[in-house]
């Protein structure tokens, strides 16, 4: 912490106005830390003081403020054991998030766009700065796919819970016999990289083709030749981004989304050889559903990996997703820890 507190106040500490947000952010969530521990020492005390005064004075007489100590112990810790399920090695990083439709053509494509909000609200309740990086508009409604990326403390830990594929029950607004449909959209989350992590990309293994931007997209679309789609050959990764109007910007965050997707695919597959047994790590696909959001017959928004669930899915497609991530982190952490293990 002292050494950080150092480079911040280096005479060119803001020269770099990127590295330099990101060391202040780190800084942030280690003073949150500090403040924890600082907050519960404190707590402890006053709950061992509250215990002293019972044996002279007896218990009725400090029973209401020795309960309420020990309430204020039991919530810092619970902060503190959710923190530890934040100790991830990019889970304070910055966040970069893709949300693509299933088969299904105007349902999935509405259902994509249904999730892009959720998330967008999720992020804006958090006071999480977001950034549309790419996005393609449906045929008829809603979305093909959307990338953007997120700023805010512990962002990638958090947003890591939601990778997978949803799955929408509902009576289409799309059919005129307003019959049942399920439809499926796929949420991928990455971490956004640091610039001190190197991941060797090589130009024969590009393929970069720029267009022009298209479609009914309003204020997420820039129509100039500036796009650009980069695709890596020996993985087939396909990234593209539309947003910026100079081309060359557009490369480089296109390529800051490529470095993070073959960083995770290496990440994955270690992951994967090291503990191939184990579900909470299976590759995302289209068979790895994690939740369902079911509008008819019934109304219920309930987790496949820890049952999770809620009677209220208008407040979770608002954006009320932090119980769901909640349950699912607590869920890792515990598979994670060493009597999980063996």
């Amino acid at each position: 912490m002292l050494e950080l507190n150092d480079l911040m106040a280096a005479p060119d500490f803001w020269d770099d106005a990127e590295k330099a947000q990101q060391l202040n952010q780190e800084r942030g969530a280690c003073e949150n830390l500090v403040k924890a521990f600082a907050a519960l020492a404190q707590e402890l005390e006053d709950v061992e003081a509250f215990i002293e005064l019972g044996a002279e004075m007896g218990e009725d007489e400090v029973a209401a403020d020795l309960d309420a100590s020990i309430e204020r112990v039991d919530g810092t810790l619970g902060e503190l054991e959710f923190k530890r399920m934040l100790s991830g090695k990019h889970d304070p990083s910055d966040a970069i998030v893709s949300i693509n439709a299933g088969a299904g053509g105007t349902e999935s494509q509405d259902w994509a766009e249904m999730l892009l909000r959720m998330y967008l609200r999720f992020c804006e309740k958090q006071g999480w700065k977001t950034e549309m990086i790419d996005y393609q508009d449906g045929e008829e409604a809603g979305i093909k796919g959307a990338t953007f990326s997120v700023r805010g403390e512990y962002a990638f830990g958090y947003l890591r819970a939601e990778s997978g594929v949803h799955r929408l029950v509902r009576i289409s607004p799309f059919d005129s016999q307003a019959r049942r449909h399920t439809s499926f959209a796929s949420v991928y989350v990455l971490p956004e990289l640091d610039d001190d992590i190197v991941v060797d990309i090589q130009d024969k293994d590009l393929r970069v083709d720029t267009y022009r931007a298209s479609g009914a997209g309003g204020q997420h679309v820039n129509r100039t030749d500036s796009a650009v789609r980069i695709t890596h050959l020996p993985t087939g990764i396909v990234v593209q981004c539309q947003q910026e109007r100079s081309q060359i910007k557009n490369r480089s965050r296109a390529m800051k989304v490529l470095q993070a997707r073959l960083y995770e695919e290496e990440r994955r597959k270690r992951e994967a050889e090291a503990q191939a047994a184990n579900d909470a790590k299976s590759e995302i696909g289209w068979g790895s559903q994690i939740r369902s959001y079911v509008l008819q017959p019934y109304r219920m928004v309930k987790d496949l990996r820890t049952a999770h669930e809620s009677g209220n899915p208008d407040a979770i497609l608002d954006g009320a997703l932090m119980p769901f991530i909640e349950a699912y982190l607590l869920q890792y952490a515990d598979s994670q820890s060493p009597a999980a293990q063996g």
